[in-house]
């Protein structure tokens, strides 16, 4: 059975500067589109490299500077654990042991962590461990309490499923050669209609960081594993051959996001090539109404 496409390799050069953090100006304006009347699971929804994960952190920061209480959570935390995803490769097809396309996350925990931080109940929240491509301990996940605003983001966050004749023909080198047949597709496919739709409804108000398409998205990946090793040297991750892999396991449902989401979500903040925002950005597209998640529209 092959193994997950994440070997060991040179540790690359330290990412650009782009990944330093957005505009204090934007985060503002996105922290009061999170602050919004009923919106207690605000979403950061963009494809890999975007910059979620350090909007998140900003938005956080800003909301505790106004005295709120902030637990953030990402899709990659919940990552299905290797042997998992090693057992669905023996059982269903080779690719899903790599980490990240729909079927390979942990759904239940997901939702078990989102609803107690909704309810206010304490809650460790699951950290997953990129380099070594598995889940941390769980004794060493952070135990948070009530809060006031939970950030979920993900990669893939609110997309919707494609309709099944669009999986008749693969649409780049890693479904031609490994999925020739459709079935891990069909597979992914299928469960992204059927068991994220529960997730997707968690959330109560949806930000699409709109990147300007899918060919940006290798270089800013790449970016990210340079900041990861970086971070990590004494660890080892990807090279840039194998990120180039990587990604084509993403690229069916980032092209289906950036077809869907400008149109699904609340707001959107449209990104140029150095990930630099709109000046208008996020661009509003539906109020919240005062009992978002009773109400808004299903994704």
């Amino acid at each position: 059975m092959p193994r997950p496409t994440h070997p060991p390799s040179a540790v690359p050069s330290p990412a650009p500067a782009a990944a330093g953090g957005f505009a204090a100006d934007f985060v503002a304006r996105v922290l009061a589109d999170a602050l919004r009347e009923g919106v207690r699971v605000y979403g950061l929804s963009g494809l890999q490299g975007t910059g979620k994960s350090t909007l998140a952190a900003q938005l956080a920061e800003a909301a505790r500077a106004h005295g709120l209480r902030v637990a953030t959570l990402s899709l990659d935390d919940v990552y299905l654990d290797r042997p998992q995803r090693e057992a669905l490769a023996r059982e269903v097809h080779p690719l899903l042991a790599t980490r990240g396309p729909p079927g390979t996350h942990d759904l239940p925990l997901a939702l078990a962590t989102l609803d107690a931080l909704r309810a206010g109940r304490p809650v460790r929240l699951p950290r997953f461990d990129k380099l070594a491509d598995c889940r941390r301990p769980e004794a060493s996940w952070p135990l948070v309490e009530a809060v006031d605003l939970t950030i979920l983001e993900g990669w893939c966050l609110g997309a919707p499923a494609q309709a099944p004749d669009a999986l008749a023909a693969p649409l780049n080198a890693l479904e031609r050669g490994e999925d020739a047949d459709g079935r891990w597709r069909r597979w992914c496919n299928d469960a992204l209609a059927r068991d994220y739709p529960a997730l997707w409804a968690r959330v109560d108000r949806l930000l699409f960081l709109q990147p300007p398409g899918f060919d940006v998205v290798p270089a800013w990946r790449w970016q990210q594993e340079c900041a990861l090793q970086a971070a990590e040297p004494a660890r080892r991750g990807m090279t840039r051959a194998q990120v180039e892999r990587f990604v084509q396991h993403y690229e069916r449902v980032s092209r289906q996001a950036l077809r869907t989401l400008p149109a699904l979500a609340d707001a959107v903040a449209p990104l140029d090539a150095a990930r630099a925002p709109a000046p208008d950005a996020p661009r509003v597209r539906r109020a919240a109404p005062p009992d978002a998640r009773a109400t808004r529209p299903r994704r």
